[in-house]
């Protein structure tokens, strides 16, 4: 899905903002909004550059000239793929072309003499959202998406939300250290994001 689809979310939120007698609109709205998300290429350029894999990200290995070798593959609950011929390899806290270099330095010179190599992700870990929004939980991971759409999807703010702030826990960060967001931060899979609730 383009820019255009995501940039209606904002008018999905106001809808949710206006009350009860607009809430069957709203959720046709959200549910055609996923439809189009799904129609998308997995990730983009400015995705890839931050997304880390992790325990649930299901690959395609693809080792050019030699079918034997590739194949999908899952990581395991240890942060590793088991890969024809070369076994286990961690790809837990890797970017896809880093694990692509991993791979490769694996296969030679013993197993091939310049093998190449290439990692795409199939099917990615869900986001989780928790704290002040109407139906908190884990969602399918849609590309591209903020954390305003993540709010959206998870049927918008609560009356309690303190919604000048959003925290977000990035799910490829071994210490899960909260850091502040807004609402244009951009959500990747396994990120965790909380909506504090306001005191006054």
């Amino acid at each position: 899905m383009g820019t255009g689809g995501w940039a209606l979310f904002p008018f999905v939120a106001w809808l949710d903002h206006r009350g009860a007698g607009f809430r069957p609109l709203l959720f046709v709205l959200a549910a055609a909004l996923l439809l189009l998300s799904a129609a998308r290429t997995p990730f983009g350029a400015e995705d890839d550059y931050y997304y880390k894999l992790g325990t649930g990200d299901r690959l395609r290995v693809t080792v050019y000239g030699h079918e034997d070798l590739s194949g999908e593959f899952e990581v395991g609950s240890s942060g590793t793929v088991s890969l024809p011929l070369i076994g286990e390899v961690r790809a837990s806290g890797l970017g896809a072309k880093q694990l692509e270099e991993t791979i490769i330095g694996q296969l030679k010179p013993n197993y091939l003499k310049n093998p190449s190599v290439t990692v795409e992700v199939l099917n990615y870990r869900p986001f989780f959202i928790i704290g002040e929004v109407k139906q908190p939980g884990s969602y399918p991971y849609v590309s591209g998406m903020r954390a305003l759409n993540a709010v959206a999807i998870a049927g918008g703010y609560t009356y309690r939300a303190k919604k000048s702030k959003i925290y977000i826990m990035r799910g490829g960060d071994a210490q899960r250290e909260k850091e502040v967001a807004n609402p244009e931060t951009l959500v990747l899979p396994g990120d965790v994001i909380e909506v504090p609730e306001r005191f006054f």
